[in-house]
């Protein structure tokens, strides 16, 4: 199929990296409660379903009623959800202005609640606003790697699938592009992305 012209980032892992540990070892000193805290209270498929486009005010209130003893560590996680976040991934900011200054044009689909999304964006406006488009499985109430949610960004963004690149840590989310018709790479790091890029002629 003919080659790319526009790089669709997923942001997790790829742009940014996610750890709860980073804000829950503030407030839960001792390691071995941490790791049970995370594994057993606030899971990642707990959380998983803000991505989907649940309400906080819902899944904490549920996950307190059966956790009492941890509602107020619960409490933390919508609001200081940003300080999850340590940081964008070595490498990308740099990319991404690269690729921007070379006009190729630059957009996201991304599993992430939108109430987190939103502060976080405005945080991270200094790269997001490099990007013509982002979809937001939590507003979208459509998750990766489903193909409704690949179908909605392509229509949204103005592309035909064989027009995108997309770029995802996950294979599951690769081969849901993959199916829809796009090309799409499994990001493992910034430089192994530059040379996929430049493969498909997207950088020099």
């Amino acid at each position: 199929m003919p080659g790319p012209s526009a790089v669709v980032f997923d942001v997790g892992h790829v742009l940014y990296d996610w750890d709860p540990r980073i804000l829950y070892r503030r407030l839960i000193p001792d390691d071995a409660a941490l790791d049970a805290f995370l594994r057993d209270v606030c899971t990642r498929e707990w959380h998983f379903q803000h991505d989907a486009g649940r309400p906080f005010a819902e899944t904490s209130a549920e996950l307190s009623a059966r956790n009492p003893e941890h509602a107020h560590l619960i409490a933390e996680w919508g609001p200081r959800f940003s300080e999850q976040i340590p940081g964008p991934i070595a490498g990308m900011p740099e990319l991404v202005a690269e690729l921007d200054a070379a006009g190729v044009p630059l957009f996201a689909i991304t599993n992430f609640s939108d109430e987190f999304f939103a502060p976080f964006r405005a945080q991270e406006a200094a790269l997001f606003d490099r990007f013509r488009g982002i979809v937001v499985s939590g507003a979208e109430r459509l998750m990766k790697p489903h193909a409704p949610i690949y179908h909605l960004a392509l229509a949204r963004f103005g592309l035909a699938p064989h027009e995108a690149l997309f770029v995802d840590d996950r294979q599951d989310n690769v081969d849901g592009a993959l199916a829809v018709g796009m090309h799409a790479v499994r990001f493992a790091d910034a430089a192994t992305l530059r040379a996929d890029l430049a493969r498909y002629g997207l950088l020099g």
